[in-house]
């Protein structure tokens, strides 16, 4: 009987247990049913956390965590970005496919086994779908941050009454295609939003020649010459030029006809080069030495004898600066004391009324005139074209107009343009002055090309005093006027 009765307890104890067993795979099979209906734990779209929710719930977070603003640091300002404004879109029904695929394609019964035995397989994540306007973004960036973010250098001024410029401020442009690639990566991160724009630093621009004008105009001013002067710069770079003409705080018109004087050997040398041949002979080079170098007239005349025309040399020179387009520029005669004068020639400049520098009737030229024959040789030293090698075609070279270059280096003379421009700087430049029948001194002119770290330059200065031009303070004033060009080019 006790026997029985045992058996009948074991048989309600298994009942039991088995309900209970059944009850408890019926509870976990709901909580897996609902697991499964979502995303399962562990699951990451786009980076962003999602397990346990829907497909819309997900949706939510992802809107939500890719909709934050993308913060902009451009030096101390700070800006806001929205995705939408620069053309970010999220592929929502790209990414939640990817992951509900995950979901429904695993194994039911083999999968609510491993959940029952606590080994949930680990899911993929789902990468980032979204589409970007690279043209919306350069767009934004364009007119939103480089227009109001953006700063303009500033440029350097000049210091009155000096021969220096105030330092310019340097300026910000943004770095359009680096900044595309940081908020680019920005917009595809749910937690790096924030983006430090990179910029460079562009440099004072020079001041402009307006402003250099005016500050040679005032050295002129405070120097106190009251003569004539007239100067001639040409970038050799950019091509800008400056040409004008002052007196007494007066403005004139440029183009003044100047005695030339000694400054007439470069063209000289000019006519030289066209009708000598290569190798050029070594009398021609030691006349020529003495000429430039030494400034003697002598050589001069020997050379227009000898290789132009024993007895029109002087006008063959002139006829060769005609050809090229310096219509001021002539001598008409040749430099021995009582030489007879060839030609009169009447020019634009020497037929100006408004200013007259009793200008020597047997040479004449303009700073513009001895600044483009410098800019003709300069071109056709260093690329073998320009004017000269137009006009003289097959007859000058590139080796000969160096050459000539290099015999206005060895003018050593360490005065006017030369005085005002740091020792050790090339410069390749010929002077002019004669005392004139009164027996003083009355225009003084030089013309050079400067060969300036920051940039070479045609500078050409020509002074004029009715009375007397006193060397040692147009000396001076020569000096202070290159000076001031020289830091133009080359601010600190």
């Amino acid at each position: 009987m006790r026997g029985r009765l045992g058996l009948l307890i074991l048989r309600w104890l298994s009942m039991a247990l088995i309900l209970m067993a059944l009850v408890l795979t019926v509870f976990e099979l709901v909580q897996y049913s609902r697991i499964r209906s979502s995303f399962p734990p562990g699951m990451r779209i786009a980076g962003v956390p999602v397990g346990g929710l829907n497909q819309e719930s997900a949706a939510e977070r992802l809107v939500q965590a890719y909709g934050v603003p993308v913060e902009l640091r451009y030096g101390d300002a700070v800006i806001q970005v929205k995705p939408q404004v620069v053309g970010f879109e999220l592929k929502l029904d790209e990414m939640l496919a990817a992951a509900d695929l995950q979901r429904i394609t695993q194994p039911f019964w083999s999968a609510f086994w491993d959940y029952l035995w606590n080994q949930l397989p680990t899911p993929k994540s789902v990468p980032l779908s979204a589409t970007i306007s690279e043209e919306r973004l350069r767009t934004y960036l364009k007119n939103e941050i480089a227009v109001r973010y953006d700063q303009p250098p500033e440029a350097s001024i000049p210091l009155p009454g000096t021969t220096s410029f105030q330092s310019g401020n340097p300026g910000t442009v943004l770095d359009m295609d680096r900044a595309v690639v940081l908020i680019e990566d920005a917009l595809r991160s749910p937690n790096a939003r924030v983006v430090n724009l990179t910029y460079s630093q562009v440099k004072p621009p020079r001041p402009s020649l307006v402003n250099l004008e005016v500050l040679l105009k005032q050295i002129v001013d405070v120097s106190g010459f009251d003569g004539v002067v007239e100067m001639y710069m040409l970038d050799l770079k950019t091509r800008e030029e400056m040409n004008f003409a002052y007196r007494n705080g007066e403005d004139l018109a440029p183009g003044i006809a100047f005695t030339a004087a000694s400054t007439m050997k470069i063209p000289i040398m000019t006519s030289t080069f066209r009708r000598v041949s290569e190798p050029t002979p070594q009398t021609v080079l030691d006349q020529m030495a003495l000429m430039i170098e030494q400034s003697e007239n002598g050589p001069a005349d020997r050379l227009m004898q000898n290789v132009l025309d024993l007895n029109l040399g002087p006008l063959q020179v002139t006829e060769d600066m005609q050809a090229i387009g310096l219509a001021n520029t002539f001598i008409a005669g040749y430099f021995y004391p009582g030489a007879p004068l060839l030609q009169r020639f009447t020019t634009p400049a020497n037929s100006r009324t408004d200013v007259n520098t009793e200008p020597d009737v047997y040479n004449q030229t303009t700073p513009a005139d001895l600044g483009m024959l410098m800019d003709d040789l300069y071109q056709c030293a260093n690329n073998g074209g320009g004017t000269l090698t137009a006009a003289y075609a097959g007859q000058v070279s590139q080796a000969e107009c160096q050459q000539m270059l290099d015999f206005l280096s060895l003018n050593d003379i360490a005065v006017l343009i030369k005085a005002g421009i740091p020792e050790g700087t090339r410069i390749a430049h010929k002077h002019g002055w004669i005392i004139e029948n009164d027996g003083y001194l009355h225009t003084m002119g030089n013309a050079a090309i400067v060969y300036s770290p920051a940039g070479d330059y045609v500078l050409v200065i020509f002074m004029y005093q009715p009375v007397q031009l006193v060397f040692d303070p147009a000396n001076v004033l020569f000096a202070n006027l290159s000076r001031a060009v020289y830091n133009y080019y080359n601010l600190e």
